[in-house]
């Protein structure tokens, strides 16, 4: 229980990898904000499921591309309990297209929800981590960043900028120990990844020893161990931890 009482925010509560992060968090005792965009009754499946937990499930309905009602969430959860621990930048989407056919819509919502949209959230939570010199940031990459994935062009894009936004905002707040890292999983088994072709499912596989996809059970994992103040250590920051089955780069 050594996140006990630790308040979390996190975008994308509602699916696959951010649901098993809210749940993993609440069973381990923290107070968790998730914002979701539409589907409430999703939301309230996240909230119902971890009723009997230790910690606390708190939806948010949020458009994570509006920078206003980002404030006001993180806003709502500091009067409520006192400040913000953790955040946790999960929201992401995926519109892939060759660069083609690819409107600029499709760029656009990608990247804004993919990197504009942590930067909202970091921005309006990093002020209360700064006045109590503390505080975990965990970005939610993808392997796709660094390798790159034909038809992403948006989506890699948009991991990529995770890389560099860990590693600057890393070493702006050392001084004040924000450790500030990201998770950069393989292809994950989601409803997210249900939709890739079999040409793409193969892609995402070739080189990797362990034969499978990643399970979101393993991505929550490595949150559980960077959230955690007792097991991931202060110097730990500005990394990017491939999760990727042994494939390498």
């Amino acid at each position: 229980m050594s996140l006990q009482g630790k308040s979390v925010i996190i975008s994308g509560g509602t699916r696959g990898i951010g649901r098993g992060i809210v749940a993993a968090l609440v069973e381990k005792g923290a107070k968790v904000a998730f914002s979701y965009s539409k589907n409430t009754v999703a939301a309230d499946e996240v909230v119902s499921e971890t009723k009997h937990l230790p910690g606390i499930a708190w939806a948010h309905q949020v458009d994570i591309k509006n920078q206003q009602q980002v404030k006001a969430m993180v806003a709502q959860v500091v009067k409520e309990w006192g400040g913000v621990d953790i955040v946790v930048n999960n929201a992401g989407i995926r519109r892939d297209k060759s660069i083609i056919f690819m409107a600029a819509d499709d760029w656009n919502e990608v990247l804004h929800t993919n990197v504009t949209g942590a930067f909202h959230l970091t921005q309006a939570a990093i002020f209360y981590m700064l006045k109590k010199k503390s505080g975990r940031i965990i970005n939610i990459s993808s392997i796709s960043g660094a390798t790159g994935i034909a038809g992403q062009t948006n989506y890699s894009s948009s991991k990529a900028a995770l890389f560099g936004f860990t590693r600057s905002l890393a070493k702006e707040v050392a001084s004040y120990g924000i450790c500030v890292n990201t998770i950069a999983p393989g292809g994950v088994e989601t409803d997210m990844t249900s939709s890739l072709t079999d040409k793409q499912k193969e892609k995402l596989l070739q080189g990797v020893p362990i034969g499978r996809m990643c399970r979101v059970g393993e991505v929550v994992k490595m949150v559980e161990f960077l959230a955690d103040d007792e097991l991931a250590p202060e110097y730990l920051t500005g990394s990017v931890i491939y999760l990727d089955g042994g494939a390498g780069l």
